[in-house]
């Protein structure tokens, strides 16, 4: 037995927190019920490539891993939208075109956080250990593990085992814990686009989306020139997973609804056969510590991956988990404070992901939709700071992510108001010319 600091989950956000407490000299040991990703390799079909911005950015910097992070990534300055035709048609995320999110395989960054994490004397790493039960008064965890049932008391426990969490389940049955969780109607699946002769398919400084109204199909790019693509579509009914149920029917549809895509993407049948069906899930709990045992990442608050901000929301838990650490000296008041300001962060970022997908599968390709994009870019370009898109405040800024739609509501009545003015001033001198023309006519 020892008197450590225990952590729960070996991926982005343990390994990240793992660092950083070793970093400060804690002694941390980090149990992950999987073999180490780093010899086994990514699950096939469950990478969901990532894309790390502003929020993420800042926490590795903390850790000094953004430069090897980003040596790994690649820089997306756009949306590429792709119409039914073929059309292609750019959508730059800011207004001065030139800042991006990074694209990263899940895996590659798991193995920088692991590297990092492993590298510290303070930090232990345990691979193939499941928790089976949880004392949360007795800081006391039962694991099995290939030497057989182990048995470790903790001064601290941290949950980053994920939307599945089993530090979770232990808490849900603490009185007046809340849980809920929400499935998406839509489910999604990982396909491949392969390199061209050695070159990418197509532009790797964008993030290409098929919007169709009721589905959509993504693809970000790789080191290797390829680009891993994310089909959402409903589970059921039209269009949906149980329809389309064999690879053959897939190329089908694929032919008459991405035909740009399906002509690049000779394993098309392969992949869909052999990669299963993910689900889409939104998870919200609270309080997110139970003394001395505590959630962070997707445990506290899985979102759905269309702002991509799970792993940047996660790593900003982390650096506020820290800054509570730091605060108090103890863990339990740091741990209370840190669920108390994170909370409302986790259930902001959730809400702003669900109406990310709406835009992304509806409205992305509308003219609407880009005359009101494109006015805005104008209006960030003349104000600056002043007014600034939603995404760009989520994507490329530090700003809770619970004051961003106040944030833009007030601009919009700031800038309607401002317009309403400008015109009612242009109607006022329109009518003091006319009125001076008149009585020069009747003169």
């Amino acid at each position: 037995m020892s008197e450590r600091v225990t952590i729960i989950g070996a991926g982005l956000t343990g390994a990240l927190l793992a660092t950083m407490l070793g970093q400060r000299g804690h002694a941390v040991d980090v149990y992950e019920r999987r073999s180490d990703p780093r010899l086994t390799g990514a699950e096939r079909g469950r990478s969901i490539n990532l894309a790390i911005s502003t929020r993420g950015l800042t926490a590795l910097r903390e850790v000094g891993l953004e430069d090897a992070v980003l040596e790994r990534a690649l820089l997306m300055r756009g949306r590429m939208i792709h119409a039914h035709d073929g059309v292609q048609s750019f959508q730059p995320y800011s207004a001065d075109g030139q800042r991006g999110i990074n694209s990263i395989s899940r895996g590659e960054l798991n193995a920088v956080l692991l590297d990092a994490a492993e590298a510290l004397p303070s930090v232990n790493l345990y691979f193939d250990h499941q928790l089976l039960a949880l004392d949360i008064d007795g800081h006391t965890l039962s694991m099995k593990s290939p030497e057989g049932d182990v048995e470790v008391v903790a001064q601290a426990i941290i949950g980053a085992d994920g939307a599945f969490s089993a530090v979770r389940r232990a808490m849900q049955s603490r009185d007046g814990f809340d849980y809920s969780q929400d499935y998406l109607s839509h489910s999604y699946k990982e396909l491949t686009i392969p390199a061209v002769d050695g070159d990418f398919a197509m532009d790797p400084e964008a993030l290409h989306i098929w919007p169709r109204g009721r589905s959509m199909m993504i693809a970000l790019p790789n080191l290797d020139r390829s680009f891993t693509a994310t089909l959402f579509w409903p589970r059921s009914g039209e269009g949906s997973f149980e329809e389309i149920d064999t690879p053959e029917a897939a190329r089908v549809y694929f032919d008459r609804h991405y035909p740009d895509a399906s002509a690049m993407m000779p394993d098309l049948e392969e992949d869909y056969r052999l990669n299963r069906v993910g689900s889409l899930l939104t998870v919200r709990c609270s309080p997110w510590n139970s003394g001395r045992v505590a959630l962070i990442g997707d445990a506290s608050h899985a979102i759905c991956p269309f702002y991509g901000q799970g792993a940047n929301a996660g790593f900003e838990d982390c650096v506020e988990l820290i800054r509570q650490l730091e605060k108090h000296g103890e863990w339990e008041p740091a741990l209370a404070d840190y669920g108390r300001i994170r909370k409302p962060q986790g259930d902001a970022i959730a809400d702003l992901a669900l109406h990310n997908f709406i835009e992304m599968r509806d409205s992305v390709n509308s003219p609407g939709y880009r005359a009101v994009h494109g006015t805005e870019q104008a209006l960030t370009r003349v104000l600056g700071d002043r007014y600034r898109t939603r995404y760009d405040m989520v994507s490329f800024s530090n700003i809770p992510y619970a004051d961003i739609e106040p944030r833009v509501r007030k601009q919009r009545v700031t800038t309607t108001a401002a317009a309403a003015g400008a015109l009612g001033a242009i109607a006022g001198a329109v009518g003091a010319a006319l009125a001076r023309g008149s009585r020069r006519s009747r003169a």
